[in-house]
């Protein structure tokens, strides 16, 4: 299927505004753009808290905000920001994370992890972690958790799934993973197919983000960076996986969700033929953003319930 005409229109504009492609750019000048696309959305729905948080991690502390849809709020998610562990910040997320506290009827807490390449491997799944733990003693009160994430946010999403699961920490009421990045191979078929297309994500992108977050390409072994390395996904919680066709990452994405199902995990996947990679993160200005939203919030309300 051809592109969303509104994800065709970016890809123009893109196209028109004559900046390099993201691997030819400095940390800094990645970082600037990923804030300006982050802008196209516009505001979101109010809510009945908005309250800044710091949360203590090994090394320091970072910053978290929660986003309250209601006084009475079932559950909490804990949210994991794209951005390849290099670009992005919560307040480019800020559109996103009321419209699915709107949407679960849930809190979200958005974590800003700290970023590579001044924070390489395993920097940002520890904080990820330390934040999902902390998130349970001070903020959900034994209500259920949710965690969630996009993109390199929802390889940090499933790696503390894992990381929950191993360490006996907090119990997880379900996962959501937004076309996740759950391996480092950059040369299977989607890659193939859409790693050199002129998207927004492709090939020599993933290698850029992965060049700064884990160097020692030994590390992106490890299930803590390859998720779909995992000796066993078994024992861990219901998952929502949301792909899309236009993304070399689509077929990791099915990946994950097929080795989920085989080790009993109760999985519901989701395809969105004609978006690229960061389609969700766009809402407002792609609508398909707000659907995939929209099916976020559905699923975490089944699963948490109230």
């Amino acid at each position: 299927m051809a592109l969303h005409p509104q994800a065709q229109g970016l890809m123009d504009m893109m196209a028109e505004s004559g900046a390099p492609p993201l691997y030819e750019q400095s940390v800094e000048q990645a970082r600037e753009l990923s804030g300006m696309i982050g802008q196209l959305v516009g505001d979101g729905p109010e809510m009945h808290e908005l309250r800044e948080l710091e949360v203590p991690v090994t090394g320091g502390s970072i910053r978290a905000r929660l986003y309250s849809p209601a006084a009475d709020a079932p559950g909490v998610v804990v949210y994991y920001h794209g951005g390849g562990w290099v670009v992005g910040q919560i307040d480019h997320f800020d559109t996103v994370c009321k419209l699915l506290a709107e949407a679960s009827g849930c809190d979200v807490v958005s974590v800003d992890y700290r970023l590579a390449p001044e924070h390489r491997f395993p920097t940002a799944a520890d904080d990820a972690y330390e934040a999902l733990v902390w998130v349970a003693e001070n903020v959900a009160a034994g209500r259920a958790i949710v965690v969630a994430g996009d993109s390199a946010g929802g390889n940090l999403a499933a790696v503390v799934a894992l990381r929950a699961r191993d360490r006996n920490g907090p119990a997880l009421t379900a996962q959501v993973l937004v076309y996740p990045v759950t391996d480092h191979d950059v040369g299977n078929a989607s890659y193939r197919q859409h790693g050199d297309s002129g998207l927004l994500l492709g090939r020599q992108e993933m290698v850029w983000f992965f060049d700064h977050y884990t160097p020692n390409v030994a590390d992106r072994e490890s299930p803590d960076c390859s998720p779909l390395r995992a000796e066993s996904l078994a024992g861990l919680p219901p998952a929502l996986v949301i792909n899309a066709e236009y993304d070399p990452l689509r077929d990791e994405g099915i990946a994950y969700a097929a080795r989920l199902r085989e080790a009993g995990v109760d999985v519901q996947t989701s395809f969105y033929d004609d978006v690229f990679h960061g389609f969700f993160t766009m809402p407002n200005f792609i609508e398909r953003g707000n659907e995939g939203i929209a099916e976020a919030g559905r699923f975490v309300r089944e699963k948490v319930g109230g």
